[in-house]
């Protein structure tokens, strides 16, 4: 059995026995170094066209100890699981800042980073995993950036396949054990990378694990592109993720609902990861280790979850905080559901049996 063979037997072991911990923001742990243009673009983009500085995926390539610092704070912290710094690492992202064709070294590089503090940390009774993170492009195929021409679009299925292809190929080259689509805004993009996932399996001929999240921007419960997470569910439940969830965008008070209508619909494991609250006036975050803890210590509490984790705002405290609040708490289980026609609009449709 192969190295990656036996680490996703474990992860399945692991994921029936207990509840996991994804870490928390890169974001986060990155604005804290206070790295100027200059520290961004390294002695290899010193004479770059234009700035970089904000690219945070560059620096796997120009900063490589900033990140393996990173994750070797949240491996420290407890978490099972570590994302690749790489969730704007495709063409399409790396546009603005005319980085395109460096974008497949930013994935390959992120997941031998990742990997490496992985392996560092593993052990036999706490094997450690990485997550390829892949986030949601910062285009929209189903929406226009136009308000006055609502057919407009900046980018199309067939880009976004292409984009995606070429992160997931390189993911998977540098050793990753799960793909993490994440921050999901916009259902028409996640299955372009859905589809971009298969035809790479195929070419690699072997399947990886993938984990989906969606983002719920605000209290109306649906998504940017305006599908409740029902809905969502049964647009992507053909991809047989291995998990599926929420993350980002509301604190953990607010997230709940949705977390426990996931929770409720999906025949699959259950993945949350909330912001420390909502940014405050000051674009800070208000929610503490321990006021975020209370939270989901009451969802594992509640049979809700089966990974868990923080978004924007919490670091590696916050994380150590989840590690101690899901200890020996059984993880939620997974329900056999019907097997009936569901469809999917902006909202689910589900056939009367």
């Amino acid at each position: 059995m192969s190295d990656r063979e036996t680490r996703q037997k474990q992860l399945l072991e692991a994921l029936k026995s207990r509840i996991l911990v994804l870490d928390g923001a890169a974001g986060t742990m990155i604005q804290k170094e206070k790295l100027d243009e200059a520290a961004y673009r390294g002695e290899r983009f010193a004479d770059w066209e234009c700035d970089v500085q904000g690219n945070n995926d560059l620096l796997n390539v120009t900063q490589p100890d900033v990140i393996t610092r990173m994750h070797k704070a949240y491996l420290e912290a407890g978490s099972d699981i570590i994302e690749t710094n790489t969730f704007s690492s495709t063409t399409i992202a790396q546009a603005d800042y005319r980085m395109e064709d460096i974008a497949v070294e930013m994935n390959r590089e992120g997941a031998r980073l990742a990997r490496e503090a992985a392996d560092e940390f593993a052990t036999d009774d706490k094997p450690r995993f990485v997550a390829g993170a892949m986030g949601p492009t910062n285009r929209a195929a189903s929406l226009s950036p136009d308000v006055n021409n609502p057919g407009a679009r900046n980018v199309d299925f067939d880009g976004l396949h292409k984009a995606y292809a070429e992160e997931v190929r390189a993911l998977i080259e540098g050793g990753v054990d799960l793909l993490l689509l994440e921050t999901i805004t916009d259902t028409l993009n996640a299955k372009a990378a859905v589809f971009a996932m298969e035809d790479v399996f195929e070419e690699v001929g072997y399947r990886v694990p993938l984990m989906i999240s969606v983002m719920i921007p605000d209290q109306s419960g649906r998504t940017l592109s305006g599908q409740t997470p029902e809905g969502f569910w049964n647009s992507v439940r053909h991809a047989k993720p291995l998990t599926i969830g929420v993350n980002c965008s509301l604190g953990p008070d607010l997230m709940r609902p949705y977390v426990a209508e996931f929770a409720r619909v999906a025949d699959t494991f259950v993945c949350a990861y909330p912001n420390a609250g909502l940014p405050n006036a000051f674009g800070e975050y208000d929610e503490t280790p321990e006021s975020m803890r209370k939270h989901l210590e009451e969802w594992a509490d509640s049979g809700l979850i089966n990974v868990l984790g923080g978004c924007c705002g919490t670091t590696p405290g916050h994380i150590k905080a989840f590690v101690e609040a899901v200890k020996g708490k059984a993880p939620r289980e997974v329900p056999e559901l019907e097997t009936t026609m569901r469809l999917s609009g902006l909202e689910a449709f589900k056939m009367a049996g």
